[in-house]
């Protein structure tokens, strides 16, 4: 959204992992969940492993379990992970976040994606055979070592997708490639800059690597457990369904990606001055309050009187205003949405300042004047910039509360 807003043509895409040994570890955890079985050592657990084991058996005609182990493995893997992808999307969607490309990983392996891109490697001198493996030499390129990607066996290692998915990327024509990564991905940035550079590209321009944090769920100061779901597993509907989606958003981009964050649901659901989310939205329904009453005591815009403005809560939220474009400008610049989210909390002071002290309507017999007038314009342009910026973090900017 800031991206878009400052003038940049963009795709949303998420890059969906269904390759690989997690995959086969995902196949097998359902498969003994299914047979009501332990999971397998290295498999996954939880309740909503289970959940999905059940919901294959509802809804595949044949009788999975009665299957070879291999055939029932391949049923659970397949349709397990259609199951995961569409509950992502939905709940991707019902946050606010749709993406315009949902891009398969298993896809680069069935298109031949991989081998071109390694061969590409090849071609540009970038590999090297050691111990019956292809390694890329990604010490060159600054990596802290050089990384296996194809194994002894023949099959391929993890990072030949994440090699076959840039190139993907720099051939559909993108000339910047955003990639935004979870806490437990920080040894994932050298090798994916040496892939960068390995295919000419310039680690910083063409590739951008940025780490969110861990997220920490609190309620009174205490942690909080809100999910039925084995170990610590929280799911976004589990914090949508106890603060709302305007919240759960806000809350999330108020703070930098750089930093771990704490959220205080306590917080989140009070209609009260600490709750960032409800002050931002509060004020900006003010505006729009403010507005319809002078509509009705025939207050209008039909004149700016700019020399009429000067109490300082007038010139503090004129200045405040000002600060707006080069806020979001440096939001973009430093792929940091939560300035926006600060400032608008700013602004949302400011123009509680401004309402306590300068009145946009008149009192009782009192006649419109110009001042009532321009207060109008000062008032209506923090509507806009308020609903602008709410909306540039997805959250909603209510008419009234």
């Amino acid at each position: 959204r800031v991206f878009e807003f400052c003038g940049a043509q963009v795709t949303r895409e998420y890059y969906f992992n269904d390759h690989g040994a997690q995959i086969d570890r995902f196949a097998r955890s359902l498969l003994a969940a299914a047979a009501n079985k332990p999971a397998p050592e290295d498999g996954y657990a939880g309740e909503y492993i289970n959940e999905i084991a059940e919901q294959v058996l509802a809804e595949t005609a044949q009788d999975i379990l009665a299957l070879p182990e291999a055939e029932a493995q391949e049923a659970f893997r397949a349709a397990g992970v259609e199951l995961m992808f569409q509950q992502i999307r939905e709940s991707l969607h019902d946050f606010g976040v749709d993406f315009d490309v949902f891009f398969h990983e298993n896809t680069l392996y069935e298109s031949g994606a991989v081998e071109r891109s390694i061969a590409k490697l090849k071609v540009q001198g970038h590999t090297f055979e050691q111990d019956g493996a292809t390694w890329l030499q990604s010490t060159t390129f600054g990596d802290d070592r050089d990384r296996v990607i194809i194994k002894s066996d023949g099959t391929t290692a993890y990072i030949a997708g994440d090699i076959a998915y840039y190139q993907d990327k720099r051939e559909r024509g993108f000339d910047r490639c955003v990639y935004m990564l979870g806490a437990d991905h920080h040894g994932y940035v050298q090798r994916m800059m040496a892939i960068c550079a390995a295919f000419g590209d310039t680690p910083g321009q063409e590739m951008e690597i940025l780490i969110g944090q861990l997220v920490n769920l609190v309620r009174a100061g205490q942690p909080v457990k809100m999910s039925k779901r084995a170990g610590t597993v929280v799911t976004l509907e589990d914090l949508v369904d106890a603060v709302g989606v305007d919240a759960a958003r806000y809350a999330l981009t108020r703070s930098s990606i750089n930093s771990s964050l704490d959220v205080d649901l306590e917080v989140l659901v009070r209609k009260t001055n600490d709750n960032p989310v409800f002050y931002v939205q509060y004020a900006h329904a003010r505006t729009r309050q403010v507005a319809k009453n002078a509509m009705s005591l025939g207050v209008d815009r039909s004149e700016f009187a700019p020399e009429e403005l000067v109490h300082p809560s007038e010139e503090n939220l004129i200045a405040t205003l000002a600060q707006f474009p080069k806020v979001v400008e440096t939001a973009s610049e430093f792929r940091e949405p939560h300035r926006i989210a600060r400032y608008l909390e700013e602004l949302a002071g400011s123009y509680h300042r401004f309402y306590d002290n300068c009145r946009v309507t008149p009192m009782g017999d009192q006649e419109v004047e110009s001042v009532h007038r321009t207060r109008l314009w000062l008032n209506d342009a923090c509507t806009q910039v308020l609903a602008t910026g709410l909306g540039l973090l997805g959250v909603t900017a209510p008419e009234r509360m």
